[in-house]
């Protein structure tokens, strides 16, 4: 009987035992960190997983915008990007300028958004949204407050619009109109652009209708009989380089702010000269 007694004692500790290395367990897996819990304060999740970089395109933020007449010469040189002629570049009237808060210092340039009026139910279009391209900066106006006529002083969020877009989404007298925006991926007819332009061995070149993330936070540039050149960017999409590449055929390498690397080889011929534009093969959107 005492034997008997022990050997329930024994089965008695035993299950006890597993119990606790089951809570115990339990307890640990739960308090790990999620990887999808992940966050980045990029527009694209950077490396993140896949989920945090889907919730990060469809992403609602407050914002305003106002408008601006088609007279107006803002956009005459092409704005804070160099685009040059808007409409020319296949960008029309589907563009925006951008308060500093989210024109990132001109690294922004070709991103797309979504805009669609709200809060506003006299000025807003319902059921209406419009797509357009970062191609300008709105600066601040410090001679007035945020509040009271600074529309894109910090830390307002601020989108610029032409008058066209603008009567897309809402009636022209709403003026400072309460908006909500979204990054999406761009979608462009053709391929990416390259502008050249430059003297002697300087080299600048404009990167123009970039479908997928839209704007580029690299470029690399290779002659015939050089290895990848990085290029600095000058301003806005403009990118500049110091290098003897005259008669040689040139291709590009271009990565986009969503970490894709896209090249194009031999699209300048042998003989391409200053003032000339080629067009590369095209990013996925």
């Amino acid at each position: 009987m005492l034997v008997n007694l022990i050997q329930n004692l024994r089965l008695l500790l035993l299950t006890l035992a597993s119990g606790l290395l089951l809570v115990t367990a339990h307890y640990s897996s739960s308090s790990d960190p999620s990887p999808s819990s992940s966050s980045s304060s990029s527009w694209w999740g950077g490396s993140s997983s896949a989920t945090t970089t889907s919730s990060t395109f469809t992403e609602w933020r407050s914002a305003h915008a106002t408008y601006y007449a088609a007279a107006d010469p803002r956009d005459a040189v092409g704005g804070a990007c160099g685009y040059g002629d808007l409409v020319k570049g296949g960008y029309g009237m589907a563009t925006a300028g951008l308060s500093s808060t989210v024109f990132e210092r001109g690294q922004i340039c070709g991103a797309c958004f979504e805009i669609r009026c709200v809060e506003d139910l006299r000025w807003c279009i319902p059921g209406t949204s419009i797509i357009v391209t970062a191609t300008n900066f709105c600066a601040p106006n410090y001679g007035f407050s945020s509040v009271s006529g600074g529309h894109c002083n910090p830390p307002n969020t601020h989108f610029v619009l032409p008058i066209e877009s603008f009567e897309k989404i809402a009636i022209w007298k709403a003026g400072n109109m309460p908006i909500q925006y979204r990054r999406i991926k761009c979608r462009k007819e053709g391929g990416v652009r390259f502008a050249i332009e430059g003297s002697g061995i300087f080299l600048s070149v404009l990167i123009s209708n970039v479908a997928g993330a839209g704007d580029i936070v690299a470029v690399k540039v290779k002659g015939s009989r050089t290895g990848w050149l990085p290029m600095g960017r000058n301003w806005g999409q403009n990118w500049h380089i110091n290098a003897d590449l005259k008669n040689q055929p040139l291709s590009f390498e271009v990565t986009s702010s969503d970490g894709v690397t896209l090249t194009s080889y031999n699209v300048a011929p042998k003989n391409w000269n200053f003032g000339q534009t080629f067009e590369g093969k095209q990013f996925q959107s």
